[in-house]
Order: structure tokens, then sequence, then C-alpha cells
């Protein structure tokens, strides 16, 4: 039977010596025997045991979680259950992984596009991105909402135009005014707006919201804390009143 030393046990399974070692003062790889001189000697049951714990590890799962496993009397009954565990702990790591990512995607065009890129550029950027969600949300559900009135008016005005039947235009008008009102009051509710001089966030008044000229994410308004006048940054504003 062949027997091997701390350091051929490290350069076969491809790790350093320390950590042959540390699995050793960790319970998890007990050498076989020692030599004359105090020196931990492995075995093959050694080497193939190594082999596994530096899958295993590999795959993410911790120290403490293999010396459980290995000093089961049946692995195999718990095995499946950890690797369940832990698959589903590594797709909701990813996921927080993509999400940086994409922050550091959109902080790298932010800078590019942007000559004067502040500190305070940033906190904008922060606040834009931790809620665009929620604003994507409102926006689709905005849509969707909007379809059947939409659908309603076109109804209308080609029956009144071709046959000149006129109460589907009237059935519209009369859904769509307070319909119209209730999305407007629900929108102004819902979003805030960043003002690109002091880098606060803001509400309008409704009446400024409204009729103020705007794009799909700006919205040219009166800063109520600098006085500033310009398009601002559309946010998510929550439940604020």
């Amino acid at each position: 039977m062949s027997q091997y030393t701390t350091g051929e046990m490290a350069k076969l399974c491809s790790v350093t010596v320390r950590t042959v070692q540390y699995y050793d003062t960790r319970g998890i790889l007990t050498p076989s025997a020692l030599s004359e001189g105090g020196r931990r000697l492995y075995d093959d049951g050694d080497l193939r045991m190594l082999k596994v714990i530096c899958f295993l590890r590999e795959i993410g799962l911790s120290i403490d979680t293999i010396g459980q496993l290995l000093k089961e009397e049946d692995p195999g009954s718990v095995i499946e259950l950890l690797l369940t565990q832990q698959e589903k702990d590594l797709r909701e790591q990813r996921g927080e992984l993509d999400v940086k990512l994409e922050k550091i995607a959109e902080l790298k065009k932010a800078v590019a596009a942007d000559a004067h890129f502040t500190v305070e550029s940033i906190g904008d950027m922060a606040i834009t991105m931790t809620n665009q969600k929620k604003l994507n949300r409102m926006y689709l559900l905005f849509f969707l909402l909007a379809l059947p009135i939409i659908a309603l008016q076109a109804a209308g005005i080609l029956l009144w135009a071709i046959k000149g039947i006129r109460w589907i235009f009237v059935a519209w008008a009369v859904l769509a005014i307070p319909f119209a009102i209730f999305l407007s009051r629900y929108y102004y509710k819902h979003v805030a707006y960043i003002c690109p001089e002091c880098h606060q966030v803001f509400r309008p008044t409704f009446k400024e919201m409204f009729f103020a000229a705007h794009t799909p994410k700006t919205r040219k308004l009166t800063c109520t804390a600098c006085g500033h006048k310009g398009f601002c940054v559309e946010v998510w504003g929550g439940d604020e009143k």
C-alpha cells in the first residue's frame, strides 16, 4: 500500500500543504500513520477521501457540513438534502451577483455619459435603481389598465364614424374621465423627483406635475428645496403624502 506525505497529498489534489494540515486539525482527514519523526503519512484511502473533500468544497459545502456528512453511517440519506440546499443557496447568490453586475454596468454607463459626474450623481443613481422595479411595475399596471379604455375609445369612434352609433363613445367618455382622474392621483402619490441641482428628492404640487413637460423618465419641475427649475428624474415615491 502506498504512503504519502502531506506535501505529496497536497500536490496530488492541487491544494496547499496548509489545507491538508487544516483538514487534519478539523478531524475530517486524519493521517493513517505517523513516521518515526512524527510526520503525517497517508494511504490510498486517505487520498481518495481528500479528493472527496476537495470536490465537496468545490461545490461550496462548508467544512462543518462535510464533517457531519463524513460521520453519517448512511451518507446517501442526507447528501441529496445537502445538495438541494446548497443548490438553492448558490442560485440566490447568483441572483445577488447579477444584481450587483447590473448596478456596476449602469454606473459605468452613467460615468461615461456625464462629463460632470459627481459623488452626488452616484446618490441619485442609488435612489433611482433601488426602487426601479416598483416603478416599472406601476408603469406596466397603468398600461394594462389603459388598454380596455383605449379599445373602447377606438370602437366608439369607429362605430360613430361608420354607422352613426355614438352611445359607445359616450360610454367611453363617462368611464374615461373619472378613470383618468383616479390614475392621475394614484400616479402622483407614488412618484417623486430628484433635483439635478441640489440632489434632493421632492414631490411637486399635483397641478405642476400634471401640466409639466416630460419625457418617459423626467419631468420639468421646480425643486421645492432649492428652487431650481429643470428636468428632474422620476423615481418611486412610495405612499408618501
